[in-house]
Order: structure tokens, then sequence, then C-alpha cells
């Protein structure tokens, strides 16, 4: 016998979670792009291709590209830097797995994850199939960044990336498709239940065994053929579980989830050492206080490091075998970098692995949990060093890393970390090229028309 009409519809209702969320989608791509957003959205796209084109001749950026070519239907849309195209998933999947390749992508705070890499990767995919404008395709980014981040953020255990960022791609396709509300309501839903579960890597320390340093990381670029098969399915007459975000075992969200009213892609990160963004401050702290007392470092016999629980979390191998486990290893970065400068980590290349010198340093350092810095966290990621030289400790400052939303980088700044992230890959006339189009949406009219984004890829 069939449920009544109150018995089918009992898991979704108009001010379930999800609804809220599309209402916001539905209304904001409706709405004039706000000044802030949109210079916020430009500086995500420069530095998403430079992570790109950094990480575009990684063997499992090759893997993917060269697996999208072959299982994904034909297209042209183009695939960065490859002089190649395929379909949109399939060319959405490969700039996606090039962004994240490095762990040289943006990040935030709240959502502790990486939403640049799945978002631009859809925005531009979808802008190049639909020719959107330029406005079109920055508002398309600005909402893929807000949902995403919000239901990262609601998590009530930590997922990687992957785990929520299905969402912030049908989010984002949405916006350039003109997705109606109730197509777009089950999407969501198919994305969000269907995203990879990433159970090995988010498991929470002690990790017994921890995951090995591999081309799956975090999930990112899966979850991008996730979200965009997943709107497809939901246009074709597929169904989700339309009350997914009301599960308060896996959610917590406020009552008040004020969408778009502080937009979350201004208060993105960006990073200036290709790994893991708990590095980053132990990093800043390692230099800070090498540089402040002209330390040796021959000469250093411990490294203790004072941090967060998710420092400890991540595998920190003191010689690791690939440029994944790198990305993972505050003891190996922080060598590194003390030993060959920083600019060794933007972009590390194979030649970084298994110096004898390097390891050596590695070794000695330790870490720890500072409880005060746990608590602050992830609002705020800190760090302490202390390095003893011959029984004198040397202590830094208690450091946040460089480029957080709370200091942001400069324009110049991330101009010189584009150049730099990409001086392997791309000559100087495509440097200059990529820059100057930046610079010239920067100052465009919004009220004229302007040139689509995606055409300097081409």
């Amino acid at each position: 016998m069939s449920g009544t009409s109150d018995e089918v519809n009992e898991g979704f209702h108009q001010n379930s979670i999800l609804a809220r969320i599309v209402s916001y989608v539905d209304t904001a791509r409706q709405e004039p792009v706000g000044d802030l957003p949109r210079q916020a959205a430009l500086r995500c796209v420069l530095d998403l291709l430079g992570a790109a084109a950094s990480g575009i001749n990684q063997p499992g950026v090759l893997a993917a590209r060269k697996t999208a070519l072959v299982t994904m239907a034909a297209g042209d849309v183009p695939i960065w830097f490859s002089g190649t195209t395929s379909s949109v998933v399939g060319a959405a999947w490969a700039n996606s797995a090039a962004a994240a390749a490095l762990d040289l992508d943006d990040g935030h705070r709240l959502a502790r994850g990486h939403p640049g890499a799945a978002v631009i990767p859809t925005a531009l995919a979808i802008a190049s199939e639909t020719d959107a404008s330029l406005e079109d395709t920055l508002r398309a980014i600005i909402v893929g960044y807000e949902v995403g981040i919000t239901i990262g953020a609601a998590r009530t255990t930590y997922g990687n990336t992957g785990t929520w960022s299905s969402y912030a791609v049908v989010a984002t396709a949405a916006v350039l498709r003109g997705t109606a509300p109730e197509i777009l309501t089950h999407a969501l839903a198919i994305a969000g239940e269907s995203s990879p579960n990433q159970l090995f890597a988010s498991a929470p320390a002690p990790r017994n065994p921890a995951p090995e340093g591999s081309d799956v990381k975090e999930g990112i670029p899966w979850s991008v053929v996730t979200g965009l098969v997943a709107l497809s399915l939901a246009e074709a007459g597929h169904t989700g579980p339309r009350n997914i975000l009301d599960s308060t075992r896996h959610y917590r969200f406020s009552e008040d989830l004020r969408l778009g009213v502080n937009p979350h892609i201004c208060n993105t990160y960006f990073k200036l050492y290709a790994c893991c963004r708990h590095i980053h401050a132990p990093l800043d702290a390692m230099l800070q206080v090498v540089g402040r007392y002209s330390i040796d470092p021959h000469s250093i016999d411990a490294i203790e490091v004072e941090s967060t629980g998710g420092a400890l979390r991540i595998s920190n191998r003191d010689n690791p075998t690939n440029l994944v486990d790198v990305q993972y290893s505050i003891p190996y970065c922080l060598a590194l970098a003390t030993l060959q400068g920083p600019q060794a980590l933007l972009p590390p290349t194979p030649a970084v692995l298994g110096q004898n010198a390097v390891v050596d340093l590695a070794r000695k350092v330790t870490l720890s949990v500072n409880a005060d810095f746990d608590a602050r966290f992830p609002a705020e990621t800190l760090a302490r060093v202390t390095v003893t030289v011959k029984g004198r400790h040397f202590v830094s400052d208690v450091t946040a890393p460089k480029g957080e939303a709370s200091g942001p980088l400069s324009s110049a700044e991330l101009e010189g970390k584009f150049r730099a992230a990409t001086r392997f890959s791309l000559n100087p006339a495509r440097q200059d090229e990529i820059i100057a189009s930046i610079n010239k949406a920067f100052c465009v009219d919004t009220s004229k028309s302007l040139p689509p984004l995606h055409s300097v890829l081409r």
C-alpha cells in the first residue's frame, strides 16, 4: 500500500537546510555581483590558475588527463595548459586534478579545506560550454564558494574537502546553467550522498597506519566529477535524499544561515608554499627564528614545534618517498626550507626527495600540541618553534601563516607567487598574458560588455 502524501513528503520541507540553500542560489544568481566578492573571486582565479599550471605535469595529473580523454565524452572545453580539450566533465576533472596536485590551492578556515580547486575548474568549464560572460562566471564562483564552505563548516566531524566540495560544484554549475530549483534540490542531495567518503584520509588521530601519500589526496577532482554527474542525473529525473543536510548526526547549521551576507570567498587564504596549511605556521616560525638569530642550519641540534592537533594528524614522515608525502610532512618541509630556502617549496620538484642532509635535519624535529593554539583552531592556525643550538634555545614568536584573510597577500605578492609557482611550466610571455587578463578584469566597468574569463585559457 502506498504511503500518504504527508508520509511521502515527510523527509523534505520548505524550511529544510537544503531548501534554504537552494533559495539562496536561486536568488543570488539573479543579483549583481558586489565589488568586494568580485575582486576576491578574481584573486582566487589567478591563484588557482597558478596552482594548476604548477601541477600540470605531475604523474597523477597526467594520469587523470589521460583517463578523462579516454573515458569522458569528447568536447571543446579546454584542459588548461595542455593543448587538449574534452567534455565539461572531462575538462573540469583534469583541471581540478592539476589545481589540487601540489597543495598550492586556496583554502578557507571554517571549512578546513580547499574550495577553489573544485569550484573554479567547474565554473570555467561550464562557462566555456555556455559562453558565459565574465560577470556571470564570477557570480557562479562566489555562489559555489558560499555553498561549499557553509556546508563544509557545518560538518560535525572533520571531512577532507572532497567530502563536501561536490555540493559546491553543483551550486556553481547550476548558476551558469539556470537550473530549476526543484532539480537543483535533488542534484545537491545526490552529490552529497555520492561524494567521496575519504574515510581513511579523514580519520581522526591516531591513525594506524597513517595514509600513504597518494594522488587521491583529498578527493577534490573526483568530487568535481560527482557533482557534475549529479546535476545531469537530476536533470534526467534521478532523485536524492533531500533531507540530507537536516541530519544532526552529520551537520550542525546555525539557525540563521546568513548565506551571502558576509561572502565566504572574501575570507579565503592563499598559500606561499606547496604543502598542507598545517605546515605553513611552523614553516614561517622556523624561517623567522633562523633569520632573526642568523642560525647556521648545520649547527642545529633540535627543533621543537608547538602547534594544533591537526598538525599532528598529518603523516609527518621524516623521509618521504613521494611529493605528496612531502606536502604532509612538517619535519621534512621545515628542514628543506631551512637548508635550501622557501623557494624549494614553490613548487617542490622530485629533486627534493631523498636528500640526506634534509632527512637528518628532519629527524631532529619533534611535534607537540599547544592547548591554547588548539583551542583557537580552526579560526586561527598558530605555531611556535624552538631551535636548540649548542645548548642555547632560540624561540620564535607565536606565528600565524602568511596569506590569511586577516593579513591578505598584496596584488604584487599574489602575482609574485604566480610567477614563481609557474616558472617551470609557463614561459614569461604566457605568464604576462594571464596576469594581464586578470588585471584587466579588475579594471573593467561592470556596466559594459566584458570578455569571458575562460577565453584566456584557449
